[in-house]
Parts: C-alpha cells; sequence; structure tokens
C-alpha cells in the first residue's frame, strides 16, 4: 500500500506545492534546493508536497533524506510505479493550502513561474494553467534541439486539437506541465480522475469543464533541457489519443457527475 510520511508543516498554508517524482537521483538534490528556497523567499504560507512514484535507489533515499531534514514537507511515497495522473492526485488531495499548484521536478517550468499560476487563482480563476502557445510565452533551448521544437510543435499541435474537437472547447495547451486549482476545485475533479498516466491533463480539465469551473491559461517562461525520440512521440500520442476516447466513454458513463 502506498505510505505517507508527514513532517512539521505550517497549519492552513495559502500555497501547496505538488511535485511528482521518478528516480532522477542526479537532478533532484538541486531541484529540490531550488523549489525549498522559492517558497521561503515567499510571503505567503506554505508547503511542499513530494510524491515518490515508487523511484529506486538512491533517489528514493534523496527524497526522505531531503523531507525529513526540513519543516513544511510532505513525503508520499507509491509501494508501486502509479504514473503520473495518480501522484499528482495523491498530492494534490493530500495537501490543505486554499490554492495547490503541480509541477514536474525537472523545473522545465522555473520555481518563480509557480507565482504566476497563483496570482490567477486568488484573482478568482478555479483552475490556472500554464500555457506555452500563448504570445506572450517564452522558451530557452539549446539550438541543437531546433528539430526536436519543430517536431513535438506539430504534434503537440494535432493532439490539441484533437483533444478541443472531442472535450475541450477553449484549451490552447492541454499538456503543460504546471497547473493550479483552489482547494475546491481540487475536491471536484482530482477524486474523479481514472486516467493514471499523461493523459490525466485532459481529463482534469474536462472535469473543470464539465463541473463549469472557470479556467484561466497563462502564459509563461519554460525551457527545454531533453530531447525524446520521435518514436516516443508517437507512441505518446497514440495512447493519448485512446486516453481522450476513453475519457468520452467515462463521460456518457456518468462517471463524471
Amino acid at each position: 500500500m502506498p505510505r505517507t510520511a508527514t513532517f512539521p508543516r505550517m497549519t492552513d498554508p495559502h500555497l501547496t506545492l505538488v511535485v511528482p517524482c521518478y528516480n532522477g537521483e542526479d537532478r533532484l538534490p538541486a531541484a529540490l534546493s531550488q523549489l525549498s528556497a522559492f517558497l521561503a523567499l515567499q510571503p505567503y504560507s506554505s508547503e511542499l508536497v513530494l510524491v515518490d512514484d515508487c523511484s529506486a535507489e538512491p533517489a528514493a533515499r534523496v527524497l526522505r533524506e531531503y523531507a525529513a531534514s526540513r519543516p513544511g514537507i510532505t513525503l508520499i511515497r507509491n509501494e508501486k510505479n502509479l504514473g503520473k495522473g495518480r501522484s499528482v492526485g495523491r498530492g494534490m488531495l493530500a495537501g490543505r493550502g486554499r490554492f495547490r499548484v503541480f509541477t514536474d521536478a525537472d523545473l522545465a517550468y522555473p520555481p518563480e513561474e509557480v507565482n504566476k499560476i497563483l496570482r490567477d487563482l486568488e484573482a478568482g480563476a478555479d483552475v490556472a494553467i500554464a500555457c506555452r502557445v500563448l504570445p506572450e510565452s517564452r522558451y530557452l533551448m539549446s539550438p541543437s534541439f531546433f528539430h526536436y521544437l519543430y517536431t513535438r510543435h506539430v504534434m503537440s499541435r494535432v493532439f490539441n486539437l484533437l483533444a478541443r474537437a472531442v472535450l475541450l472547447r477553449d484549451v490552447l495547451d492541454s499538456q503543460a506541465g504546471l497547473k493550479g486549482f483552489t482547494s475546491k476545485a481540487t475536491q471536484t475533479v482530482f477524486p474523479r480522475i481514472t486516467i493514471p498516466r499523461f493523459g490525466f491533463d485532459v481529463e482534469a480539465l474536462f472535469i473543470a469543464q464539465k463541473h463549469r469551473l472557470t479556467v484561466r491559461q497563462t502564459a509563461v517562461f519554460f525551457r527545454y533541457d531533453e530531447e525524446p525520440t520521435t518514436v516516443r512521440f508517437a507512441q505518446s500520442a497514440f495512447t493519448m489519443a485512446l486516453e481522450l476516447l476513453q475519457v468520452r466513454m467515462n463521460d456518457w458513463r456518468g462517471r463524471y457527475d
């Protein structure tokens, strides 16, 4: 069974920041230090929820030791690999913040971008999501990734058009790994999630849309640090296309009511 280890933290934090983690022991110490330093500088109270999706040692040890050495951190460990969707869901539901934001452990979105999402939630949005295709968004990448950017952009646009045609009306970028929800929206959306892996983003936004929650799309700064293969892209796109159909079937069966 999954385990939760809770360490001393603030009462009723303003923000819960959720970070799903899987292996990556080489990058985790720097990423966790950046996140902790960012939160320590903010004027609002916060908690950091780390969800270890059954990482192998030494990544699991890095997470245990880091959480145990600092206040305001909750560490949740999945005893088997459950996927990003379920890991994010566990973290969001375990959080106690008025506003809850999740981001990726590779920090493709620098910690400061969290405040952009938070400001939109504070301004009244139920859900706020990073949108990489807004004119105001900016990215940083190596010139060697230009071909990758073109491939990713084309495939991402095709998938998003499909998602908008099948499920979502006005969402320009459903797959960005930085999203925020109010506590009420969290309780509405995440108990209804059924997709365990990367298609959960579309499912979460569809549920929000179905329950008439307001969704704000936010321009962000992000960076590309890794170039996936075209084969992996194709496999992911095919899987996510099947998951779009799964969401539609779930809706027909009343799963999201």
